[in-house]
């Protein structure tokens, strides 16, 4: 181990949402944030929506979203999508070593939704690359972590500019999108998707900042 290298690399996992989340393949590290905001969603989902739901982990990376949808959503269908193919087996073993219905579970990997043709997803859940190409960040997250799931433009939001730009034909009717977002950018990134007809709110998270968006059609 060196000075600056994440523990969760060096013992192998990160504990998320009572799953223990194996990093193989070294994926970005789920962070509390996304822990405590995922836990909102999938009690709302649990309270709100019929059984029979399709829900996509987008920017899957560990898969640790769609894990803990497979875990507390008995008869969901949990998709996850993830660019980099090295990922696959991690998300597989996720899955199996945390004793996850694995027949209700879907990895596709390609760039955003181009591998789930025309489906269209109950809820999509998404912790995408959103830090600006330009920001410094510590040595333990610049050299470890890797940059195709932090760095999105030089604004950060390259990446969600384009789930905005497909998301009306990605989202059900009814359907909701919880986006986890960079502090600084969340007026901006919450106007991508008013843009495109939809309702997006600012949430903060358990520090008190801005950090996902909810995004319905009106």
């Amino acid at each position: 181990m060196t000075k600056d290298e994440p523990e969760a690399y060096v013992i192998g996992w990160q504990p998320f949402l009572g799953l223990k989340i194996y990093l193989d393949s070294h994926p970005l590290i789920p962070r509390p944030e996304t822990e405590w905001w995922t836990e909102r969603l999938l009690t709302h989902v649990g309270t709100s929506y019929v059984p029979t739901l399709k829900f996509l982990d987008l920017c899957a990376g560990s898969g640790a979203i769609g894990c803990a949808a497979l875990a507390r959503l008995p008869n969901a269908q949990v998709y996850f999508g993830e660019i980099d193919p090295t990922h696959e087996v991690t998300i597989l073993k996720n899955i199996r070593e945390n004793h996850l219905d694995e027949s209700r579970a879907h990895i596709r990997i390609g760039d955003l939704f181009q591998p789930f043709s025309d489906t269209r997803f109950d809820i999509i859940a998404a912790n995408p690359p959103y830090v600006p190409s330009d920001r410094a960040l510590p040595p333990s997250v610049a050299d470890y972590e890797p940059s195709l799931a932090l760095l999105a433009g030089k604004d950060g939001l390259d990446v969600i500019r384009r789930i905005a730009t497909e998301l009306p034909r990605r989202l059900a009717a009814d359907g909701e999108a919880w986006i986890e977002c960079d502090s600084p950018s969340a007026e901006t990134a919450s106007g991508l998707f008013t843009a495109q007809g939809f309702n997006a709110e600012i949430r903060t998270d358990q520090y008190d900042r801005p950090r996902f968006l909810v995004i319905s059609f009106p």
